[in-house]
């Protein structure tokens, strides 16, 4: 009996960027729910003052927990303006080839851009 070939998978094909968008779009759309219950700690942290406050920002002040912060910022960056780009496309806007890849590396480079402005502005106020 002879084998039959199987069929191409992810690591064939030549991911363009309009697919690796989206797929980072839907994983920083549940990093950030993740993030949200990082919110709900921190709110109920408040809430109990003290110890529990104190508490909470010895972790989120960790290394681990600002990378956490780092990239949740960057997600809710990418998320955001991967939505204006949505937004665009829903009113029909946009379809092009070459504007997909034009408004698909704005959005990467906005994220970033972004991501760093946010954090750069934050590390100003802290020091």
């Amino acid at each position: 009996m002879r084998a039959r070939p199987l069929s191409p998978h992810l690591q064939v094909y030549r991911w363009p960027l309009s697919m690796a968008i989206s797929v980072l779009h839907r994983a920083s759309g549940v990093f950030l729910s993740l993030g949200a219950v990082i919110l709900v700690w921190w709110l109920y942290a408040v809430a109990r003052g003290g110890a529990a406050h104190e508490a909470f920002l010895a972790c989120i002040n960790s290394w681990l927990g600002c990378i956490a912060l780092f990239g949740w910022t960057a997600a809710m960056m990418l998320h955001l303006l991967n939505g204006v780009r949505h937004l665009f496309w829903d009113v029909g806007m946009g379809f092009s080839r070459e504007r997909t890849q034009a408004t698909g590396w704005a959005v990467l480079i906005g994220a970033v851009v972004l991501t760093s402005v946010i954090w750069l502005l934050a590390w100003r106020a802290m020091s």
